[in-house]
């Protein structure tokens, strides 16, 4: 039998609009309303504020190892801004943008990369699932969503997010094909900051792009300027809307840089160079991002030094709330550690729990205290 070759009509595309010296491609500028250009950069800068401040915290012995997400905040405002509140959202650890964007409150962030689970509780009146740190581990869960959805026969959309290294995962190419085969309403977003923690993008791979795998499963895929958040936007419209209409899956991979370390726990310096560092910073996302909306109108330079006042303000007040709810009763309540998480506690948990209680009693009955106050946990 002779050999057959297989005709596969398919190429990959990489749109970029707004360069790194913010230099617009009009003919492919979004339409974007003035006030959801505001809110996209009041996001980006909030998020970006945060992770400072965070990190600053992390510094000083205020707050534990966490991962930051300077440099992507394009990637997940881009995207977010074009899904609904019920439309379901399934982060990995570096979309604080648009977490805060859908309203998880800053003290919430700063909480849980303290220990606290309590702030992975998602905000009310959304679809979230909460930060999910096991790489690639959030992939099935927002396939299965979207081909529940699929069932029930909700017009919803799943967006979700991973990282280059994810990609290498199991986990990231079962969802993918479980969401072709399916035809389950989910967006993947690739945040391609081109290390997995150590291992460059060369080690980990050997096609071209993460993008082009889409046509391995038969979905689409395209790769995006992850610092242009015009590029991010437009891209997951035209998915979001594939989905909603009941075409599928796509798969967008915004190419971008991470600035900072892996976590707080890494040094970047180990494995890349400064100048390498460097070259990438030219091309955030803020600084461009700003200079179009001075360009266009929407925002004057006082009123950026008005948003990053207000931006200011509240990441102080917030980080002064949540080292005050780290030291209350209710978070210091030590049978949190089974109650917040379990609905109906396992036998063997219970058994640890109680072994706690009857531990509680007896430090306060030495320290000679009328009430044990169990219930609270209390130890003082």
């Amino acid at each position: 039998m002779p050999r057959k070759t297989l005709e596969i009509h398919q190429k990959i595309e990489y749109l970029s609009i707004l360069d790194e010296n913010a230099n617009l491609d009009k003919k492919l500028e979004p339409e974007i309303p003035a006030e959801t250009l505001k809110t996209m950069y009041r996001y980006m800068l909030m998020g970006r504020r945060t992770d400072e401040r965070m990190l600053k915290m992390q510094r000083q012995g205020r707050l534990g190892t966490f991962p930051q997400s300077a440099g992507h905040e394009a990637i997940s405002m881009g995207s977010i801004v074009n899904i609904n509140r019920d439309d379901w959202h399934v982060p990995a650890y570096r979309e604080l943008a648009g977490m805060l964007y859908r309203g998880w409150p800053i003290e919430n962030i700063i909480l849980f990369w303290n220990g606290f689970e309590e702030g992975t509780r998602p905000p009310e009146g959304v679809n979230d699932l909460p930060v999910c740190v096991p790489i690639a581990s959030q992939l099935p869960h927002a396939a299965g969503i979207g081909m529940a959805m699929n069932i029930r026969g909700d017009k919803k959309v799943v967006l979700t997010y991973f990282g280059d290294g994810a990609a290498s995962e199991g986990d990231c190419h079962e969802a993918l094909n479980f969401a072709s085969v399916f035809k389950a309403p989910v967006v993947f977003i690739c945040l391609n900051n081109q290390y997995a923690i150590s291992v460059p993008l060369t080690r980990q791979m050997n096609c071209e792009t993460v993008a082009q795998r889409a046509i391995a499963y038969g979905i689409p895929g395209i790769r995006v300027d992850g610092n242009d958040v015009l590029a991010v936007y437009a891209a997951t419209k035209e998915a979001v809307a594939r989905a909603r209409a009941g075409e599928g899956p796509t798969l967008i991979e915004g190419l971008t840089y991470r600035v900072t370390p892996h976590t707080t726990a890494d040094d970047p310096k180990r494995y890349r160079s400064d100048a390498e560092c460097d070259e990438w910073m030219k091309k955030e996302p803020l600084i461009r991002f700003s200079k179009y909306l001075q360009a266009k109108g929407v925002l004057t330079a006082k009123q950026l030094d008005e948003i990053e006042a207000e931006v200011d303000a509240k990441v102080k007040a917030a980080v002064e709330k949540a080292e005050a709810m780290s030291k209350s009763d209710e978070l210091m309540n030590p049978f949190n550690i089974i109650d917040y998480v379990y609905a109906d506690i396992p036998q063997y948990l219970q058994e640890q729990r109680d072994e706690l209680d009857a531990y509680v009693k007896r430090e306060n009955n030495r320290k000679g205290k009328k009430s044990t106050r169990t219930e609270t946990g209390a130890l003082s």
